[in-house]
């Protein structure tokens, strides 16, 4: 399955048009005077070493700078090529053709796109998240959960039998700060929930948060791998809080998932890139990632506020919006009837662009919303494409 986000970008030239299609983040967040001096420093710090091949679990000092900043072990920590990859990893390691994967609905295009690629039997979580409603908190019950599953609770040796006890469910995917496409954060009582439905089924929780460092409002809500840290794999990146150019992540989880991880990472890739990750380590260790992070959360606040502020003063009567707490997306829901697939053609032809919504779902359903990014349109770009849309919308509304 091909993404309908790249296959915008093979089709137009977005510099051309408002699109709102992509994830990608603002190029004005890239730390560039740090990108100046890093690469001296790493080179005079770690010499031939930062341009040698390194271990697949990735350098040991930026290993350790991560699990001294989340407050984890070293022994918990796998460096990945990128958070997708650890998506990927996760589902070659733990799923075989036709294995269940339960996921909120909507979710993550490219992490569908993994699954499907891996054969298996995607099936939501049913009500967890409401597209319209960000403090939806109505329970969690998957459909066409397995009736008679194996075990009903966790296994007295571990996860090591989870794919033995549990032949039907493999894993829980959650995307639970600021997901994509909703902008939507779980509640802690929804995190409870999917921790005792995992440990119902006795399964893994692949807990997918890119996101995460970019809050721009409301409280902090615990990780699903706090909760159960014993079967949670919590995927980080520095796409969002870095530059993603430089396709560096992390994986968090039990040691004994992550040897298979390593097992499987070296047959891919042999290992991270290795100066980039010297480069990540000086970064981060030197307080400059948190000092781009305070710049970053208060020009993406500032780009959240405006385009809600424009959709309220454009998007017709009947359209509704999430109101993000971060992350870098806003779903719309249009009136009953509207298709936002049908839409897309003349909205492109009019030279504005977005994601139909319906992709994010398992079954396509859903066709009368659409997921709008605000972190990388130009800024003096988004008040015509808002009005644009809004009127593309009335229109079709109007018929």
């Amino acid at each position: 399955m091909r993404s309908p986000v790249r296959e915008i970008f093979r089709k137009v030239d977005l510099s051309a048009i408002c699109s709102f299609a992509g994830g990608y983040p603002a190029a004005v967040t890239f730390p560039v005077d740090d990108l100046h001096r890093l690469p001296g420093l790493v080179l005079d710090k770690y010499g031939t070493k930062a341009l040698q091949y390194g271990a697949t679990q990735g350098v040991p000092e930026l290993r350790e700078a991560i699990a001294a900043r989340y407050g984890v072990p070293v022994s918990r920590v796998q460096i990945t090529t990128s958070s997708q990859q650890g998506i990927d990893v996760c589902t070659r390691i733990l799923c075989d053709p036709g294995d269940v994967i339960l996921t909120t609905e909507p979710t993550y295009l490219g992490a569908l796109q993994s699954f499907k690629a891996y054969r298996a039997d995607v099936r939501p979580l049913a009500g967890a998240l409401p597209p319209n409603d960000p403090r939806g908190s109505r329970p969690i019950s998957p459909r066409d959960k397995p009736s008679d599953p194996v075990s009903a609770g966790p296994s007295d040796d571990g996860l090591n039998s989870v794919q033995d006890r549990n032949p039907a469910v493999k894993f829980i995917y959650v995307i639970p700060d600021f997901n994509n496409p909703s902008g939507e954060t779980m509640t802690l009582e929804q995190r409870k929930e999917i921790v005792a439905l995992a440990r119902e089924l006795d399964v893994v929780i692949v807990e997918d948060s890119p996101y995460r460092e970019l809050r721009y409002s409301g409280e902090e809500v615990p990780t699903i791998y706090s909760l159960a840290p014993e079967r949670t794999l919590h995927l980080g990146s520095f796409s969002k809080i870095f530059a993603p150019g430089f396709r560096l992540g992390w994986i968090i989880g039990p040691e004994e998932l992550l040897e298979q991880i390593y097992i499987c990472k070296q047959a891919l890739d042999l290992c991270p890139p290795v100066f980039d990750q010297y480069m990540a380590t000086e970064f981060l260790t030197s307080g400059a990632l948190d000092a781009n992070l305070v710049k970053t959360k208060a020009e993406y606040r500032r780009r959240r506020d405006l385009m809600v502020s424009l959709l309220e003063k454009y998007m017709p009567e009947g359209v509704t919006w999430t109101y993000p707490e971060g992350g870098l997306f806003l779903f719309l829901t249009l009136p009953e009837g509207v298709d936002a697939i049908d839409m897309y053609d003349e909205a492109l032809s009019k030279g504005v662009a977005y994601v139909a919504g319906s992709f994010f779902f398992l079954d396509g359903s859903h066709r009368n919303t659409m997921r709008l990014n605000f972190s990388f349109i130009a800024e003096e770009k988004m008040e015509p494409g808002l009005k644009l849309l809004g009127e593309i919308i009335a229109g079709v509304i109007r018929k």
